[in-house]
């Protein structure tokens, strides 16, 4: 007997026996000589404990009764059914139990000593509000549906859980008002009806203590545990979050211990694939296959008997090994028995997950016990099947969204902040195809949105490129020689002189400078008749054969030319646009919350990115001139910090390449169009065109009357041609210079005219950089490269 007697109640619970024996009073002058000789024993018996009829709770009175109440309670708890019925007498709402059936008695025995019995789902927090339903409904007339299953969750001697609906008769329970109760209106209830969760309202309408409630119920109970199980597996094939959970194989394999009632059976599956006809492992947290035992795929012919074969495929019935040693015995392959065996378990079902005859995967079901999983209880998953394959099937609908989702996100620059559009696109497109219209994809347009640009760049990329080159195929060059002229001494043929005339002919013009036509040209020479030499000597002459194979070695096989320095320069160019594009992309989320807009960037020798913003992006946010201002300070402060990640990095890249930064200021708004054949958004019309030829030629830009180029490493170059512009950004430099982003050394200079674009100037800023995150102290450039020195 166990309850929370001392928490607060709007009832003080009273057990009493009252309305039982006010039955057996009317008993008394029946005409059926034995019910009232009955009902004469039972009201003798308790006569002399009046306490019984009036009501306590001092429950310790209940073991001191045990017996008297036995008697009272003999007609409600047959004797011929106790080892059956799951019953007992117990307080409403409470864990208090008593006088229970032989039944209900073993199976709180089964549980342990330590079990506690607890109802399931009634809340601590939730009882008293329940308790007040009660009264609301049977004191005071307002008929509420409060009724809900509740459930005792018991553990049985090995340890598996049983589920049982309680079912409670409340006919010998009486409430009365004490002085602490209210009178209730029908606006009291309203209010109450509209805060169900607000326990002080409820308190204040029903306080505590407010009633007494005389009597006993009596709790019936069933066990319903498969038919739990089974609504558990349903639930949790359902919810979509509970199976990316950590706990989803855990309490998945947990539920279907219940449904079989067995501890140690555990739960795989293996899919498969009908191409290949292979079964393959499923990725995800705590899958595991048992007839894959740890392989990614294997083939299904190998993994499965002539018999096992024909049940899952040709059947699509179940395949239950009730002893797998004595299987294995009998098999002539050995499959899929051995495997099965190997991981010491004892008896298995393999179940079909199949749809409209197709197999999709296999479920295991696998004990280490002989015989505890066999062809009788296999019948069980009959019932969990459908939801079974419901689940793999949505699961296969998510995984085809999920990689086309990725595919998009991947491969076209349709950017969440205007997804938005093409979906209205695509809905009035799909309304169309239904109405039996003919379905056109209207181009998507942005009308009236401001551009803002930026990049940061290798500095002389292709002068460092076309260097790295130049010294592989010196490498290359040079190696080939020394074969060539191995061969000479040793055989002392004219045509290895010839070979060796015009290998030094391309090794002196691959010195002197790099031509675009040189790298191919002795690609095609190399190919075409140094390799057939090398082919044949490499027969021939033993020696000779160990230089070529070193030779040889050293050749990658992507390019089928020597890619040492080209390596490390690709290497370090790859490395730097990765770490700067993820910077760039974990800063776009915040500027994103400050206010919407559309943003793409791509990489080539560095980074580059363009931004639109205005009211037709933001949809249904409306745009002001302020949200602008924020993006080129929010772009500023980016592109420092870029800079400044990069020379971070700098030092452990294979090539030690500078970088130069330049932002491209465009007052004037313009529209963008997305481009269906390039699925990319463009400047829409002839005049927004110019912004596109600007971005595509400032870079390339000299000072006005110098030969001195426009983008420098360490500085930040911002182009523009309004004075307005200039004001407004010089602010901002101002600011960040406080901020520790900027020099002193800040220069207004005015740009060479590019083809078709005159009047640009620029700002150019002299970055300060950190050695790393936790220095205070900051650096130019110069003193940055003189630090990284020592």
């Amino acid at each position: 007997m166990r309850g929370n007697y001392n928490a607060e109640s709007p009832m003080v619970q009273l057990v009493s026996f009252n309305k039982l024996l006010e039955h057996y009073d009317e008993q008394l002058n029946s005409k059926d000589k034995h019910l009232a000789e009955r009902a004469k024993y039972i009201l003798d018996t308790q006569a002399p404990y009046p306490i019984l009829r009036e009501g306590f709770d001092d429950f310790s009175l209940l073991e001191k009764y045990k017996d008297v109440i036995g008697v009272i309670l003999a007609d409600t708890f047959s004797s011929v059914l106790t080892q059956n019925e799951i019953k007992t007498a117990s307080t409403p709402f409470e864990n208090l139990t008593f006088n229970s059936s032989e039944r209900f008695k073993k199976i709180l025995k089964d549980a342990g000593e330590d079990f506690e019995l607890k109802i399931r789902n009634i809340p601590d927090e939730l009882s008293y509000i329940m308790k007040c339903t009660v009264i609301l409904s049977f004191y005071y007339g307002f008929k509420l549906d409060f009724k809900r299953p509740f459930f005792y969750d018991i553990p049985d001697a090995n340890g598996v859980t049983h589920h049982y609906r309680i079912l409670y008769n409340a006919d010998f329970m009486e409430i009365i008002p004490t002085e602490q109760s209210k009178e209730l209106t029908q606006e009291d209830v309203d209010e109450l009806l509209e805060n169900f969760e607000n326990l002080e309202l409820w308190k204040e309408k029903i306080p505590p203590n407010s009633f007494i409630t005389k009597g006993f119920v009596i709790s019936n109970m069933f066990d319903v545990t498969a038919e739990h199980s089974i609504s558990e597996i349903k639930s949790t094939l359902i919810g979509k979050h509970k199976q990316a959970g950590d706990d989803f194989m855990w309490s998945f394999q947990d539920t279907f211990r219940s449904l079989f009632k067995l501890k140690e059976i555990r739960v795989g599956f293996a899919g498969y694939d009908s191409n290949a006809n292979h079964f393959f492992k499923i990725y995800g947290k705590g899958m595991e296959s048992f007839i894959l035992h740890g392989e990614d795929s294997q083939p299904c012919d190998a993994m499965l008997c002539d018999y096992s074969h024909g049940k899952l495929f040709r059947e699509s019935k179940y395949f239950a090994i009730s002893n797998v040693e004595k299987s294995l015995a009998r098999s002539k392959n050995g499959q899929p028995y051995k495997s099965l065996n190997e991981q010491g378990i004892k008896s298995a079902i393999l179940a079909p997950i199949s749809n409209d005859g197709e197999l999709l995967g296999v479920l295991e079901l696998v004990s280490n016990k002989v015989n505890e999983l066999n062809s009788v209880n296999a019948n069980k998953l009959d019932d969990v099947m459908p939801f079974i394959i419901s689940a793999v099937l949505r699961s296969i609908e998510e995984e085809e969204n999920l990689v086309d989702a990725i595919i998009q996100h991947e491969c076209t620059t349709v950017h969440p902040s205007v997804y938005w559009k093409f979906q209205e696109e695509a809905k009035r497109f799909m309304a169309d195809e239904l109405a039996g219209n003919q379905p056109l994809f209207k181009e998507i347009v942005f009308k009236d949105v401001h551009p803002l640009y930026g990049q940061i760049d290798i500095k002389d990329s292709s002068k460092e490129r076309n260097l790295s080159i130049q010294r592989d195929l010196m490498i290359q060059l040079s190696e080939i020689n020394e074969i060539l002229e191995a061969a000479i001494k040793k055989y002392k043929l004219p045509i290895y002189e010839e070979l060796m005339y015009r290998v030094e002919t391309y090794l002196n013009e691959v010195k002197e400078a790099l031509y675009t036509h040189t790298e191919q040209a002795v690609f095609d020479f190399v190919k075409e008749e140094i390799d057939p030499v090398f082919k044949h000597l490499r027969k021939e002459d033993k020696e000779i054969k160990d230089l070529i194979q070193q030779y040889e070695y050293k050749i990658d096989e992507t390019t089928e030319s020597y890619y040492d320095h080209r390596r490390n320069y690709d290497e370090s160019v790859m490395e730097a646009n990765m770490q700067l594009a993820a910077l760039l992309d974990k800063k776009q989320v915040a500027a994103q919350e400050m206010f919407p807009h559309y943003f793409e960037r791509y990489k080539t020798d560095g980074v580059e990115h363009n931004m639109y913003i205005g009211s037709s992006i933001a949809r249904d946010r409306k745009f002001n001139n302020l949200y602008l201002s924020n993006l080129r300070l929010w772009q500023l402060q980016v592109m420092c910090d870029m800079e400044n990640k990069y020379y971070a990095m700098k030092p452990h890249l294979p090539v030690k390449l500078d970088v130069a930064s330049l932002i491209l200021v465009y007052s004037t708004s313009l529209s963008i169009r997305f481009r269906m054949d390039e699925k990319r958004f463009d400047v829409d019309g002839t005049y927004n065109a110019r912004y596109e030829v600007i971005k595509k030629r400032i870079d390339k830009s000299y000072i006005k009357g110098t030969n001195e180029r426009l983008t420098q490493k360490g500085k930040l170059a911002i182009v523009y041609s309004q004075r307005k512009e200039e004001r407004e950004y010089m602010r901002y430099i101002q600011f960040l210079k406080a901020k520790g982003y900027f020099t002193n050394n800040i220069e207004i200079v005015e740009l060479e005219g590019l083809q078709g674009v005159t009047g640009l100037k620029a700002i150019r800023a002299e970055i300060l950089y950190k050695k790393d995150k936790a220095s205070e102290r900051t650096y130019t450039y110069d003193d940055l490269m003189e630090e990284l020195k020592t």
